[in-house]
């Protein structure tokens, strides 16, 4: 089976992507939007407990990044709409993410004069609006990042992006903490603010787009009728919030909002109702999906047309929404639904690996060890192996790149089975997070790299945003079985079941290795190692299923043309 042509770049040509100037800009635009993230989801919650608010309120704030869960609804419109003098002078793209980066810097600006003691709402109010614009201006820069470089290129395209967010997620998570005592939150906030100049610097630095394709929308036969149409507009549109709240909560696991609009409305115990089911364990995860699956069916009902009515807003939102859809079913025909399960499942052995921190603890690390291996060498290890990725995906091809990607995670979870052997020895600790880090930073860069390379041209923005919006949702229903793996296995040891065997491998190990197992799990402190090698085991079969699928999509799109994103011209 070919897997794709021969090499297309050699190894010097391969490293020398990133110092292009698409690459560099992608450096930037990456701390820009890796910034306002994690000021309104991370560090503002350390100035509301400065202040003296409570952890639950400090926890509804967090809401204020929904906006990243739904921006898949109004990626159409950045698809579709320009902005009024700026696209003429800088292009559709470009002109967009300036706009969205003067808008964060106002809305930080704007926190950074609130006061959270006084004005709480307010602060709120302008945490909702960053999160918002910041969403949107991810909208804009995937789709920039697109149509910017070939297929080959996507892979260092997407490790600087991922270079310059994290170096802003440490700027941010540092710099206005050690700050605020100091000058205080507002000013260090306001700093922050002046930061995204970094951004707006990269966005008059991009090169400027060749062309964007203006998808119409045809009204031909429509009469327009505004009375009536001013109040389909307002139901259509009042039920795609429904939905879009039901769905964003359900990305989010988070029931706090809906809790808060049905007691406004009158119903609290709907919404107490939900949160229940949401946060029971471990199968609330499976009460979330519905939610998802609501969220979705109650925003295509909102964007079908009417029966043998004709409407300008059903014209309008099912064509602006389902027309991304469309396009794509068209262009891989049978091969979508393969494709689709391929992005669902291609980092599932990483997304299981949600217990780890419980592992580390129960093998007899102390958490300072933890933070400094995971935090220090883990980031590193991280960054290169985002490198190697983009590196990979230049030299070898974007499929070759995906088979290895689907290699290394169910490998890496291996070596996690490994050290749960050697005890709480340092050393062993670093070489598993080294190679685990290296491994997962290697594959989402060529999964990022592969979901570029399926959007169309016109629909750019709404087809990436739709697959990012979904491809960690399997994910989330498989990694809540993870606990229930480790202890099944482990009292399945512990009685003489049929990993009886592996309590063998841990005789010998130091005193603190598992000692809490009996406390915790009720089990000895070998059966809980036997059970955690199992779950690792387990975890790395179920990437066996990415690497099938990998292979049969390349098959069967070998001979299929890219989505065919226009490349930008250098100005």
């Amino acid at each position: 089976m070919t897997i794709e042509a021969t090499p297309k770049r050699s190894a010097w040509s391969a490293i020398a992507v990133y110092g292009e100037r698409r690459a560099l800009v992608m450096l930037s635009l990456g701390f820009a939007s890796g910034l306002p993230n994690l000021l309104i989801f991370d560090t503002l919650s350390a100035w509301l407990r400065d202040a003296g608010l409570s952890l639950e309120v400090i926890a509804f704030f967090s809401l204020a990044t929904l906006a990243y869960s739904l921006k898949l609804l109004w990626a159409p419109l950045i698809d579709r709409a320009a902005v009024p003098i700026l696209t003429k002078w800088l292009g559709h793209r470009r002109s967009w993410m300036l706009v969205c980066q003067i808008l964060i810097m106002l809305g930080l600006w704007l926190i950074s004069g609130v006061d959270p003691k006084t004005r709480l709402g307010l602060m709120a109010a302008f945490a909702v609006f960053v999160g918002f614009t910041s969403a949107t201006q991810d909208i804009v820069i995937d789709a920039w990042r697109i149509e910017a470089a070939d297929t080959e290129k996507q892979g260092a395209m997407a490790a600087a992006y991922q270079w310059g967010y994290r170096i802003a997620m440490i700027v941010a998570g540092v710099v206005p903490l050690a700050m605020s005592d100091a000058v205080g939150w507002s000013l260090s906030y306001a700093l922050m603010a002046g930061l995204m100049v970094v951004g707006v610097a990269g966005v008059l630095g991009a090169p400027r787009e060749a062309s964007h394709i203006m998808r119409d929308i045809d009204f031909a036969g429509v009469g327009s009728v505004p009375a009536r149409d001013g109040i389909e507009w307002a139901l259509r549109l009042a039920i795609v919030l429904l939905g879009a709240l039901i769905f964003g909560s359900g990305l989010a696991g988070n029931a706090t909002v809906l809790q808060s609009v049905t007691a406004t409305l009158g119903h609290p115990q709907v919404g107490d109702a939900i949160k229940a089911a949401w946060e029971a364990k471990p199968f609330g995860v499976f009460a979330q999906v519905g939610g998802i699956l609501t969220g979705v069916a109650l925003i295509v009902v909102a964007a079908l047309p009417i029966p043998g009515l004709p409407t300008r807003p059903g014209r309008y939102l099912s064509t602006a929404l389902g027309a991304p859809f469309i396009d794509f079913f068209r262009r891989y025909g049978q091969a979508a639904g393969l494709i689709l399960a391929l992005i669902c499942v291609y980092r599932l052995s990483d997304f299981v690996l949600n217990i780890m921190n419980p592992f580390y603890i129960d093998l007899g690390f102390d958490k300072l060890q933890i933070a400094e291996v995971r935090k220090v060498l883990g980031v590193v290890m991280s960054v290169i192996g985002v490198g190697l990725g983009g590196f990979s995906v230049a030299r070898l091809g974007l499929m070759r790149s995906m088979v290895i990607g689907a290699f290394a995670g169910p490998i890496s979870n291996l070596v996690f089975a490994w050290l749960a052997m050697q005890g709480p020895q340092l050393w062993a600790l670093s070489v598993a997070i080294g190679i685990d880090n290296i491994a997962s930073g290697f594959a989402g860069t060529c999964l990022i790299a592969y979901m570029s390379s399926l959007t169309g041209q016109g629909f750019t923005a709404t087809q990436y945003a739709m697959f990012s919006s979904f491809y960690a949702l399997l994910g989330k229903l498989v990694a809540s079985q993870s606990g229930k793996v480790v202890e099944g296995a482990a009292k399945a040891a512990d009685t003489g079941g049929a990993f009886s065997g592996l309590k063998a491998l841990f005789t010998g190990l130091p005193p603190q290795t598992f000692a809490s197992a009996m406390e915790k799990s009720h089990v000895s402190a070998a059966a809980l190692g036997s059970g955690y090698v199992v779950f690792f085991v387990y975890s790395a079969l179920l990437g066996v299923v990415g690497i099938v699928l990998v292979f049969i999509v390349a098959a069967r799109t070998a001979d299929m043309p890219a989505g065919g994103a226009e490349p930008v011209a250098e100005a």
